[in-house]
């Protein structure tokens, strides 16, 4: 037994790699950072930023000009998700496995981490301020105009035009499919969703589906008047509100919006709003100052298809410590050479049965807010 386990596990493990790498979606669409270097829970790993550089005059002369120090940042990703999907396997499933064959119970081990990673991915798209669609409203019903409103507002925010993805819900992505402008080939410039289903490149963005777009939702505004208290300057992050009567609370990811102004802004921090007047953290800064009491509304829940630069969303993933091999446990791990995923097999001994064990270490965050927005639905 101990041989045959140790035959199949280098093929059961690439043979998750490779369902892994087909089956998560987001990590291919996001700047994403790998490497073979085993980690444990807890590292952190630092991801460049590029750095804004602005043009200067030249002014020919015997002494150089000093250069500030431009270089990218770095943003520090903790690697803090740690999740494992445990299955057994009979002795039919050896066989498939050494037939190339992946099992069905690991196959859906496979599935729960895909779905895991993405759905991490994608709730991210709450930091976002961007925002376009009418909550409630599947968009691209008649047009596609609301692929060419998340363009424009990307471009507002000095998104690169290169790199830009859309990921769609199934209902968005079935009303997309319909449209003429996607479907006929004259117009669309080849067959792909015609033949294929699938959108490809359209409008400058890749265009993915997932079936884990998430919903978010919105804080809910009690009855009494929400507004601005006092003038503020544009450029400020904190706003004080004013809270006529009954309290509430505005949660992280909420869209706000001030009468009178066409931005969007994001709430940064959980923070319950009591009768009377309370700070709240946003971002962007005010694009405009307020002079006091302007109505502020919050955006009603909606489904959160997103649109964004790859830059947007940072993404890491390393290969485990094999921190249980020799205590009777055999640990392989192996880090895609396509896909950059990291994944490691365990094969433990229990009561009369064998378990096994893929477990992934990731971690991601949103490190650049203003190249993405969300399309609402």
């Amino acid at each position: 037994m101990a041989n045959r386990l140790t035959d199949i596990i280098p093929q059961l493990l690439a043979q998750g790699l490779l369902a892994l790498r087909g089956a998560c979606v987001m990590p291919r669409l996001v700047n994403a950072d790998y490497s073979t270097e085993a980690k444990q829970k807890g590292a952190t790993i630092d991801v460049p930023v590029p750095s804004a550089i602005a043009a200067q005059a030249v002014s020919p002369g015997s002494t150089p000009p000093e250069t500030a120090d431009i270089g990218p940042t770095t943003v520090q990703i903790p690697l803090d998700q740690w999740f494992e999907a445990p299955f057994y396997m009979t002795d039919n499933d050896f066989l498939k496995v050494e037939r190339g064959v992946i099992p069905m119970q690991a196959s859906e081990a496979i599935k729960a981490l895909a779905e895991n990673v993405n759905s991490y991915l994608l709730a991210l798209g709450r930091k976002f301020y961007g925002f376009h669609g009418t909550p409630g409203t599947t968009p691209f019903a008649s047009n596609a105009n609301d692929a060419t409103a998340v363009r424009k507002i990307l471009n507002r925010q000095l998104a690169p035009l290169t790199d830009r993805r859309i990921v769609l819900d199934p209902d968005a992505e079935a009303n997309a499919l319909n449209l003429a402008a996607f479907q006929n080939v004259n117009q669309a410039g080849n067959s792909t969703v015609a033949i294929d289903g699938t959108i490809g490149r359209r409008l400058g963005f890749d265009w993915a589906m997932d079936q884990q777009v998430p919903g978010f939702t919105a804080s809910t505004v009690t009855a009494g008047a929400l507004t601005a208290n006092g003038a503020h300057a544009a450029g400020a992050k904190t706003v004080s509100l004013a809270k006529a009567t009954n309290a509430m609370t505005l949660k992280d990811g909420d869209i706000l919006t001030f009468a009178g102004h066409d931005q969007t802004y994001v709430v940064t921090a959980d923070v319950s709003l009591s009768v009377g007047n309370t700070d709240v953290a946003i971002y962007p800064g005010l694009a405009q100052g307020l002079a006091g009491s302007e109505a502020v509304s919050v955006k009603a829940s909606h489904v959160m298809n997103l649109a964004f630069h790859r830059d947007a969303i940072a993404f890491a993933t390393r290969p485990l410590l094999d921190s249980a091999e020799g205590l009777g446990n055999i640990i392989q791990a192996s880090v895609d050479p396509k896909s950059g995923l990291a994944l490691r097999l365990e094969v433990s001994r229990e009561h009369k049965r064998t378990r096994f064990s893929y477990d992934i270490l990731y971690g991601a965050a949103v490190v650049r807010r203003e190249l993405g927005s969300r399309l609402a639905g």
